[in-house]
């Protein structure tokens, strides 16, 4: 991809700080959407819960890309946070893709987050793509995340929709809770552990949207999982395989519902989701198997 201006919300965050690092390094110009004032030319001001983006901040940019949303297993979900939740999401996406069509000239893509929570609890049964969504909070919420975009579709931006899993990363998201535990030999299944994950390493996280930035005849939904889901037992063992430590130490589901609330049926509940259309788009994983993904983290 020639060298281009592209702007990124959620810069701050675990997937949009990595997606600018590879970005700046190949030599794009990189401007991060902030709340605050800007410090200089690569900061775009807005506020999304406001619906105000500075629109002409993102004249000349290619590629929008929004990352932004606050995390879904940061705190219990209260009625107030599940609002938060929502509109981080819906209202940050609606501000962004009506800002995109307002511009004279808009950017070529415009690249949403979205997560595998559209799906719902799917057990078994495998979920790509062409998968309807399913019920609850999450479900419901990531569909409206994604009509949030209709702005930019409708004046013929090119968008994708990151519907991605969980990422295997050390420094912070669901992974990055994950390890201190497993370190101190406290690790173990989630209540009966044969729930699917459907997890992505942080390194094919990245490398899949700038594979969806580059390829202009890609839009719609992209499943960012690894090839092959597997249940959560199979997961902390090969934590523990990996990081030297047992993985014995199991929490009830009885446990998990009294700790985490309504949260809890999303822990226990299964997704096995597979990225049907990255594959057939031609994309390659450098990390596809659990051990490589933990051991690249």
């Amino acid at each position: 991809m020639k060298r281009s201006r592209i702007a990124v919300a959620g810069a701050s965050g675990l997937i949009g700080s990595a997606l600018v690092r590879s970005l700046a390094a190949d030599g794009h110009e990189v401007v991060r959407l902030v709340r605050r004032a800007p410090r200089g030319p690569d900061e775009v001001r807005w506020d999304p819960e406001r619906g105000r983006v500075d629109a002409v901040g993102l004249t000349g940019c290619e590629v929008v890309v929004n990352l932004a949303a606050a995390g879904v297993g940061d705190r219990r979900w209260t009625p107030e946070y599940k609002r938060v939740l929502r509109d981080s999401r819906v209202l940050g996406t609606a501000a962004l893709a009506e800002a995109v069509a307002s511009l004279p000239e808009p950017p070529r893509a415009f690249l949403n987050g979205s997560a595998i929570g559209f799906y719902g609890d799917t057990g078994e049964r495998v979920a790509d793509e062409d998968t309807p969504p399913g019920d609850g909070f999450l479900a419901r919420l990531c569909v409206e995340w994604e009509e949030a975009a209709a702005p930019a579709e409708e004046a013929g931006v090119r968008t994708v929709f990151l519907r991605t899993g969980l990422v295997v990363a050390r420094g912070s998201g669901a992974w990055g809770r994950l390890f201190p535990l497993f370190r101190a030999g406290l690790g173990g299944r989630l209540g009966d552990g044969r729930q699917y994950w459907s997890y992505i390493a942080l390194h094919d996280e990245v490398a899949a949207i700038r594979h969806l930035i580059d390829r202009e005849d890609l839009s719609g939904p992209f499943n960012l999982t690894a090839p092959r889901p597997l249940t959560n037992r199979e997961v902390t063992a090969a934590m523990g395989r990996v990081l030297r430590r047992p993985a014995v130490c199991a929490v009830p589901g009885a446990v998990l519902r009294v700790v985490l609330g309504e949260l809890a049926g999303e822990v226990l509940g299964s997704q096995r989701v597979v990225p049907k259309r990255l594959l057939e788009s031609g994309f390659r994983f450098a990390f596809p198997g659990i051990e490589e993904a933990i051991r690249a983290a």
